[in-house]
């Protein structure tokens, strides 16, 4: 063991720590291409039909490279919101769903819903109601949710 092997030694330590310090690229690091870039698009409310219920579409789109999760929706209108999954006919009230990187996820009528129930107020067609969206990994989201007609549907644009 002469000077070189420990000087070489010691160079490679050096290089191994340096690898791991101020990469900026790793799972932590706080970019955001490493983690969701959450938006949200096209929410609406149908003007409710009923004194103490209604739904709510909306849908969240994710740009960035981690899957994040919706674990809950609250509003001033309603005593609770609750998120809801429609297959084969079935409606199901699910405690969150995740959002995949570069990916959606989607409220609409049919399918995947949002119920506000017990309306402390009716909400009534070109009003808004205020939603706060709240994420498994990322800050929170406000929305304001414009209040259609009972017959709205965009796919028909009325």
């Amino acid at each position: 063991m002469t000077g070189r092997t420990v000087l070489s030694a010691t160079a490679l330590a050096g290089a191994l720590a340096l690898t791991g310090c101020g990469s900026g690229s790793g799972p932590d690091s706080g970019s955001g291409a490493s983690g969701a870039e959450l938006s949200v698009s096209s929410p609406y409310m149908p003007q409710p039909v009923s004194p103490d219920m209604a739904a709510g579409f909306l849908t969240v789109s994710n740009r960035g490279g981690a899957q994040d999760t919706l674990t809950s929706v609250s509003s001033d209108v309603a005593d609770r919101v609750t998120m809801h999954s429609t297959v084969g006919g079935a409606m199901r009230e699910k405690t969150s769903f995740a959002i995949p990187a570069h990916g959606r996820l989607v409220f609409r009528s049919g399918g995947n819903h949002l119920m506000f129930e017990g309306l402390r107020r009716s909400p009534k067609q070109g009003q808004h109601v205020t939603l706060k969206l709240t994420f498994a990994k990322s800050e929170p989201l406000t929305v304001e949710m414009p209040v259609k007609s009972a017959t709205y549907n965009p796919s028909t644009g009325h």
